[in-house]
This record gives structure tokens, sequence and C-alpha cells, in this order.
């Protein structure tokens, strides 16, 4: 009979070794707080130039958004219309995903360890499940 991963590893350690290390991930992906900074005043990008700071906002890129609409809504082949539309899209999609903040929440010594055991050591035994276990060793 095969066991995990269709070597002769040990079901059991799969099983065990998985549920260890979803329930060590959870943990370590509940314990982080993600905050934004987004919105249509905030500043997404920023640029130095003539001796200046300049930012630019969400509220700005939408400017090229508009014009792309109405020159695609005027005619649908219009190239640059198309192209004002997506370079605003894809410019909005950055400034948000570069506007996220991660933070990690405070936590005891023991609650750290329990989640890194339980992760790594998951990690560990679900690896070794994989493996095929040795004649000489059972």
């Amino acid at each position: 009979m095969k066991g995990a991963g269709g070597t002769s590893g040990g079901i059991g350690q799969f099983f065990i070794g998985f549920i260890m290390m979803c329930g060590g991930f959870y943990l370590l992906l509940n314990s982080i707080s993600v905050t934004s900074s987004f919105g249509f005043g905030a500043r997404m990008y920023g640029f130095s130039a003539f001796g200046g700071n300049y930012g630019i906002t969400s509220g700005m890129i939408m400017i090229p958004f508009m014009f792309g609409v109405g020159l695609i809504f005027y005619n649908s082949k219009n190239v640059m219309g198309w192209l004002l539309s997506i370079g605003a899209i894809v410019a909005l999609v950055f400034g948000v995903i570069a506007s996220i903040r991660f933070n990690f929440r405070s936590m005891s010594a023991f609650d750290l360890i329990m989640i890194l055991v339980l992760s790594i050591g998951g990690l560990g035994l679900f690896l070794r499940s994989l493996k095929a276990i040795d004649s000489a060793e059972s």
C-alpha cells in the first residue's frame, strides 16, 4: 500500500503535519493587522522636479480615466481612450496596494513560540511524510 504522495511515508504523519501547519499559519496570519491610508485626497505617488516635491493623488488619476472613458464612448476603436482608461486603472490598483501597511499585533512570547512550533514543526512533519521510508529504518 502506498502512503502519502505515492511514497511509503506515513499517512498519519501527513495529516498531523498538515493540521499543525494549517493551524500555525492561520494563527500567524490572524495576528497580522492590515491597514490602508487610501483615499481620493491621499498622496499616492510623489516625484521631485524643478526644486520641489510634487504629489499625485488618487483624485488626479481619475481625470485621465474620465477623459479615456469619454473617448471610448465617442469612438470605441480609439486607442488613446483605451490607453488612458487602462493606465489610470492600473495606477489606482498599484496605488491601493502601495498604501497597505502590515503590523504585527502584540503577543506574549509563549504565543509566538506556539505559532512558530505549530507552523514550522507541522511543515517539517508534512514534508517528512512525503519522503520514502527505508526498510532498514523500519
